[in-house]
């Protein structure tokens, strides 16, 4: 498809005007399903996500509500994620109606202080311009760095202003591949591209992994940073940090000092008022959406089915 095709097209024109409907005469409400979703205390699943055009089209079937696009440890490769989200957009809309599932990706730049991210903040940008809707920081140890991620994923003299951010540090002409993966504007992109619940009318989501001893030390501080969606404790690297076995297991079968990390960031999130993500199975998904869990790590179709059910959600996938 051609800039000109793909300007011209009906997913371009619903976006200036009414919403494209799901298949189940749903009308999406937002850019971002995740955040419709955790909006309305709905909790959301994902999956898995890496590569090109080719699985940008395959992707938008997905059974999940957000795809995590893998860069921590894969490829930082922008190119192929610009393709990815093209080919989302391309092949879209998704039975939600919604224009792209949202897409959330990991980056090899880690929350490991102020220095390290001051220097890197680039790459969270480089990444949101790609289109997707947000990122999830690894080793998320300190709040001062946490702050970067944040000041990197707004425009300056974004509202509402938050001086304990500073200024935002997106800049001008940024805006025109995501406006068009998007179906928006560029001025509209520029109004919507900011952190939700900071801007309750923000399309980005960005998350913490509170995921070693180090960073449970501020996990507190650093939920509490405005612009934070949401956070996860990371029990497979939590594991390591604290020599311990990997975590990805029943909460009943944890080790005892794993089982208070998690308890920690959970505890954290509840204070914040913002999502906690766990791992959540076909056996235990309802008893985790009963503790609290909003967001579903590792749940397959059938898992994410029964929790769908169970909290009645209208929305289609």
């Amino acid at each position: 498809m051609t800039r000109k095709q793909f300007l011209a097209s009906p997913l371009m024109a619903a976006a200036a005007g009414a919403a494209p409907v799901g298949s189940n005469g749903y009308k999406a409400k937002r850019i971002n399903r995740a955040i419709e979703l955790l909006a309305a205390d709905q909790p959301i699943y994902y999956t898995g996500g890496s590569g090109g055009y080719a699985e940008g089209v395959k992707a938008t079937g997905a059974y999940a509500d957000y795809i995590n696009y893998e860069m921590e440890h894969g490829s930082l490769d922008f190119s192929a994620l610009r393709a990815f989200m093209r080919g989302l957009a391309d092949s879209g809309p998704t039975r939600s109606g919604h224009r792209t599932p949202a897409v959330i990706a990991t980056l090899p730049v880690l929350g490991i202080d102020e220095m390290h991210m001051r220097a890197n903040f680039w790459v969270v940008q480089q990444a949101l311009l790609c289109g997707i809707h947000g990122v999830l920081l690894c080793h998320a140890r300190e709040p001062e760095a946490i702050k970067w991620m944040v000041r990197a994923a707004r425009y300056p003299n974004a509202k509402p202003v938050a001086p304990e951010l500073g200024e935002g540090l997106l800049g001008n002409g940024s805006q025109g591949y995501p406006s068009e993966i998007w179906g928006v504007s560029r001025d509209e992109y520029r109004r919507k591209a900011d952190p939700w619940p900071l801007n309750p009318e923000g399309e980005f989501l960005l998350g913490l992994k509170i995921e070693d001893r180090h960073a449970l030390k501020n996990a507190e501080r650093s939920t509490a940073v405005p612009g934070i969606g949401f956070a996860e404790w990371g029990p497979g690297d939590m594991g390591l940090s604290l020599d311990l076995p990997d975590g990805h297991v029943a909460n009943a079968r944890l080790h005892p000092k794993m089982r208070e990390a998690r308890a920690t960031v959970f505890n954290a999130c509840r204070k914040n008022k913002i999502a906690f993500l766990n791992t959540v199975r076909e056996d235990d998904v309802t008893d985790m959406i009963d503790e609290g869990v909003r967001i579903c790590s590792g749940a397959s179709q059938a898992t994410a089915e029964k929790g769908r059910r169970y909290t009645k959600r209208e929305m289609p996938w």
